[in-house]
């Protein structure tokens, strides 16, 4: 019997497939096939098109956290180029706890002594403390241990890691913070800044823009060989602004406002020497702010502070809105924003406007009896005399100060021209001046409608309308340089970083007041005011002074509150500065004193002008 042939175990391996079968499977890797050629082919067509725009967005994905590179704000100078208000660089220090925690097992402990080490040693951080901040903030990747920590500590922390290659995790953020060299000085005019450099006062309000710069950016990531690289973009620092306030004369200027104050302090009642002094120096011939102060002043390094004026049981009894209100008091700058009633220093322009139309010659006489009487009115207008002046040419009435001349010579003028003159010397005008929130004082003008004679009358020796001590310093300097009214202005040039000159300001003349011929006129009566009249206290030996003083009764007249001023020129001939004091409510029994004013104004020029080379009178050359 023939042996059956015994079939292998792979037999079935070696069996063809079905034609069927072998044409669905020839189908099924064709198209693998042609998936794959198109799959190519589109990967290949978006590389050509679009690979740069899709490289982009691949490689910011996987880009590394950026860290911003701070701009430097831009420096406040005085004319000389003296630093008023700077920034100076800080760092903020940023410990990676987790990062630091995650080293390597042989190293952690040694890396966490010599970080810890260096940042004690550098930055005077207390050991134990900061051991136990890491144990809290152990999954912390960004603790700030300091902020704005000095530029010469991060200096020494930095030569610590370069010496000691196990101190990591810690970073140094650079930032800066802005410093006010001379505290006080300027205060007001200066003004501070808030957090994220935004101007909250002053020249720091008004010029924000300008001083401000632009963050740059440091960009770490993976490029296409996966190697590490930085982009940096850098920050646009902000510009610098030189005014034209001289910080000696500004010293001066406080110095001896602090002095009258400190004087008349806890004097008829406790508390400060005055509601508010104030003091404006100005070029009269450009508009030009020289010195600009007014007191109660307060520290640009801690504007907050309120316990030079407060004690602290008065401090604790505020509430937040009472300290609000006694920090916006004490950030307010007098010299701009401030509204009162001029008193006596209003005569020189009533006497300007009548000269000016014509209605006045120099050659008129007026008889003071002590009041004027006004139709209708039940009680008469004093003078300050009040058993009169007696008969008096125009030149003495402005020596005298007499009210009775004044409101005959309003008279004579007339509510329509006495309004239209208001306005041209600037009174409800805005001068505009480069600082914020100067004051509104358009709706405290009457207008020729509705000015009833007893208030022209009374307008006219600067009673019941109102002015800012800018408003009137502006409009003075006119009186004396010739009738050319300036706009008055702080800042005189910016510069860039580099201390290139990007904007220079040029003297803005707005426009004519009064003749040169009518201001020689004036200008002789107001010499006579320092050397015979009201304002002999404001004489400075070797110095040819005019001006004119005022004593304005505040509202409500029966409870006795006075607002003293003097407004002066030096020399008599082409004048070289014009100084405007006002001392509001002095602590005193008898509020009204002038001499005040014109005493302040003395013992400020007497220091104030040999700095500033002042023409002497011939007799002292």
């Amino acid at each position: 019997m023939a042996k059956r042939k015994r079939k292998g175990r792979y037999q079935n391996l070696y069996r063809k497939f079905p034609k069927k079968m072998q044409i669905k499977l020839v189908g099924v890797f064709a198209a693998i096939i042609l998936a794959f050629v198109f799959f190519v082919g589109r990967a290949a067509f978006i590389n050509i098109v679009n690979g740069k725009e899709y490289k982009k967005q691949v490689m910011s994905q996987i880009r590394n956290t950026g860290q911003t590179i701070p701009f430097k704000r831009g420096d406040i100078l005085d004319t000389n180029g003296t630093k008023i208000a700077t920034s100076e660089r800080t760092y903020n220090v940023v410990l990676d706890v987790k990062g630091l925690l995650e080293t390597k097992k042989q190293y952690k402990n040694q890396m966490i002594d010599a970080t810890v080490d260096a940042l004690c040693e550098a930055f005077g951080l207390e050991e134990t403390q900061l051991r136990e901040q890491i144990q809290e903030e152990k999954e912390n990747r960004y603790l700030t241990l300091i902020k704005n920590a000095g530029y010469e500590e991060g200096q020494a922390f930095k030569k610590l890691e370069n010496e000691n290659k196990m101190i990591g995790a810690v970073t140094l953020e650079d930032t800066y913070v802005r410093k006010y060299p001379y505290s006080t000085l300027a205060s007001d005019v200066i003004g501070y800044t808030s957090s994220g450099n935004v101007g909250t006062i002053g020249l720091e309000a008004y010029y924000n823009e300008e001083l401000n710069g632009t963050d740059g950016r440091k960009t770490g990531y993976l490029n296409s060989d996966s190697d590490s690289e930085n982009v940096i973009q850098n920050a646009v620092d902000g510009n610098n602004i030189v005014t034209t306030i001289d910080v000696n004369l500004q010293a001066i200027v406080e110095k001896h406002i602090k002095e009258l104050n400190d004087r008349l302090k806890d004097n008829a009642y406790e508390g400060e020497g005055t509601k508010n002094t104030a003091v404006i120096m100005m070029d009269p011939n450009t508009g030009a702010i020289l010195a600009e102060a007014s007191y109660p002043n307060f520290d640009l390094n801690n504007p907050r502070d309120l316990s030079q004026y407060y004690t602290n049981e008065e401090l604790e009894a505020m509430s937040k809105e009472e300290k609000l209100d006694a920090m916006n008091a004490l950030w307010r700058n007098f010299c701009i924003s401030d509204t009162f009633e001029p008193g006596s220093t209003m005569k020189p322009f009533t006497m300007a406007a009548g000269f000016e139309t014509g209605k006045l010659t120099g050659n008129e006489t007026f008889v003071c009896g002590g009041s004027y009487k006004y139709d209708g009115v039940p009680q008469p207008v004093a003078c300050i005399a009040t058993s009169g002046h007696g008969t008096q040419t125009l030149k003495q009435v402005l020596e005298n100060s007499c009210n009775v001349g004044m409101m005959e010579i309003a008279e004579k003028l007339g509510a329509e021209d006495f309004s239209r003159y208001q306005h041209i010397f600037g009174f409800g005008e805005y001068t505009g001046i480069d600082l914020p929130g100067e004051g509104d004082t358009s709706s405290l003008l009457y207008s020729p409608e509705n000015m009833k004679p007893i208030d022209l009358g009374t307008n006219s020796f600067g009673q019941n309308f109102n002015v800012t001590m800018t408003q009137l310093a502006a409009g003075f300097c006119s009186l004396i340089n010739g009738g050319n009214y300036y706009e008055p202005y702080v800042v005189k040039e910016i510069q860039d970083a580099n201390g290139d000159v990007v904007y220079t300001k040029t003297p803005v003349l707005a426009k004519k007041t009064i003749s040169k011929e009518a201001g020689e006129i004036l200008k002789d009566y107001m010499l006579g005011v320092v050397e015979e009249g009201s304002g002999k206290s404001a004489q400075v030996a070797g110095y040819a002074i005019g001006g004119k003083t005022g004593t304005a009764e505040k509202h409500p007249r029966s409870e006795g509150k006075n607002l003293n001023s003097f407004i002066g020129y030096a020399p008599q001939e082409n004048p070289e500065i014009m100084i405007y004091v006002v001392v509001d409510e002095p602590n005193l029994e008898q509020q009204a004193a002038s001499y005040l004013a014109t005493g302040l104004a003395a013992d400020i020029m007497k220091e104030a002008f040999p700095y500033l080379n002042i023409t002497k009178t011939e007799q002292t050359q």
